[in-house]
């Protein structure tokens, strides 16, 4: 009987694959191609009308305000709580600055509409009564432990009656046109401007990835090969300026233009043409991402949190104020929800009675279906934007294809189901 050449008890080295030689988040790349999928799916099935210019700009304003408060229920849910009063403290938030633009303001202080302070204190008034409200829902659950759960749901219930209330059920507005900019279709940065935020920004990840490769060799870590930065490189480049591309080709119809140099008191060149470029809205949860990504991964909050997520037991231990830590928590939400007010608002020009129904169904499932585990300690906030666009996606592919809005928030439910039942076997192949 023969031996066997291959020695016995030795590990044997098996051969990487691509995505483990350029370290992709396998579950990452799952989500994009899920998008892509829901993208040319619709595409061919609403005869080439859902990847055009002008849907895809539209679909980028849609997302912004459920995308915003879903960076924010990450943190939530990675500490193991849940808020479900997010669409009702928006409308709450969405209330109060309508309330101080329209009537308080204009009233009390004889500052009418379009004067340069209207939008700023409209604005720091709501950011200020969304911090407040999510403290003190935050204080609740840390500090009296009434569970998440049923503090949000009671939540749920009085902010959305508490923006009844205060519009006394009357839709308020036209709202400060400085603040209608912040909405997305009234406010863009033209074609310029828009590809100069992108060479920043391709600038900025390339700068990035370049940093990144530089302190893993410094600190002695193993390093991507040079050809697979370089496609990474590529994707991120060519990504940021074909996003940029498409916005910029969304022309701005010659009716529209026309009455802007109107109101300039000039006339339109002949045969001229100018496209909408990146919203402001964007730009804003461009921003919004930025820092909260930063907080995660970069501050000693962005620890706490998913520490406490991940073993809320040895956290306390070590001497983290877990009561305290759920306060902020729940007070950075309320300021995300005051934020996402800002943008439903803006993008409406009035603040209305449903402003903000289902949201925070929509938010939870964006960060569910970008990766957060219900369980605790595990979420990142990329993963709850593109969730948010997928939901986004899909909602609007249905409503160009004629499907009603029960049928619509079915696929949704079934969608959000799949996701979590994905994540749990992904969990359990992984070891995570």
């Amino acid at each position: 009987m023969a031996d066997s050449t291959e020695p016995r008890g030795l590990p044997t080295q098996s051969r990487r694959s691509i995505l483990d030689t350029m370290e992709i988040d396998t579950r990452l790349l799952g989500m994009i191609g899920a998008f892509v999928i829901i993208c040319v799916v619709f595409d061919v099935w609403t005869g080439g009308r859902f990847l055009t210019p002008r849907n895809i700009f539209n679909l980028t304003i849609q997302t912004v305000s459920v995308a915003v408060m879903a960076t924010g229920m990450v943190f939530i849910i990675v500490m193991r709580h849940i808020d479900l009063s997010v669409g009702a403290l928006l409308a709450t938030c969405s209330a109060f600055m309508a309330m101080t633009q329209v009537h308080v303001l204009p009233q009390m202080l004889g500052l009418p509409l379009g004067s340069p302070l209207i939008a700023p204190i409209a604005i720091l008034v709501g950011a200020v009564v969304g911090i407040a409200i999510g403290a003190f829902q935050g204080w609740l659950v840390g500090y009296l432990t009434i569970p998440a759960f049923i503090v949000t749901l009671g939540g749920l219930f009085v902010w959305r009656n508490v923006a009844w209330h205060l519009s006394s059920g009357q839709t308020i507005g036209p709202l400060d046109p400085a603040f209608v900019t912040l909405g997305g279709i009234d406010g863009t940065m033209g074609v310029t401007g828009s590809w100069v935020l992108g060479a920043i920004f391709a600038a900025l990840a390339l700068l990035m990835i370049a940093n990144a490769r530089r302190n893993k060799i410094k600190h002695d870590f193993p390093v991507k090969p040079i050809w697979a930065e370089t496609v990474i490189a590529l994707f991120a480049v060519g990504t940021i300026l074909g996003f940029i591309w498409v916005l910029n080709a969304y022309e701005i119809p010659s009716a529209r233009l026309s009455r802007m140099f109107e109101a300039r008191g000039e006339a339109m060149p002949a045969g001229y043409t100018a496209g909408y470029g990146v919203p402001y809205s964007v730009l804003l949860l461009i921003v919004v991402a930025s820092v909260m990504t930063v907080i995660a991964q970069k501050t000693r909050l962005g620890r706490y949190i998913f520490a406490t997520g991940g073993n809320p037991e040895a956290t306390e231990l070590a001497g983290i104020n877990i009561r305290f830590l759920t306060v902020k928590i729940f007070a950075i939400m309320g300021f995300l929800c005051a934020i996402s007010a800002v943008v439903a608002s803006a993008r409406l020009n009035f603040h209305s009675n449903d402003i903000g129904t289902l949201d925070e169904l929509r938010v939870i499932a964006a960060a569910v279906i970008g990766g957060t585990a219900l369980s605790g300690g595990v979420g990142t906030i990329y993963g709850a934007i593109l969730g948010a666009l997928i939901m986004q996606s899909l909602q609007s592919g249905m409503a160009m294809v004629g499907v009603d809005a029960p049928y619509q928030n079915i696929v949704v439910g079934v969608v959000l189901v799949l996701a979590v039942y994905v994540d749990i076997m992904y969990r359990k192949r992984t070891g995570d």
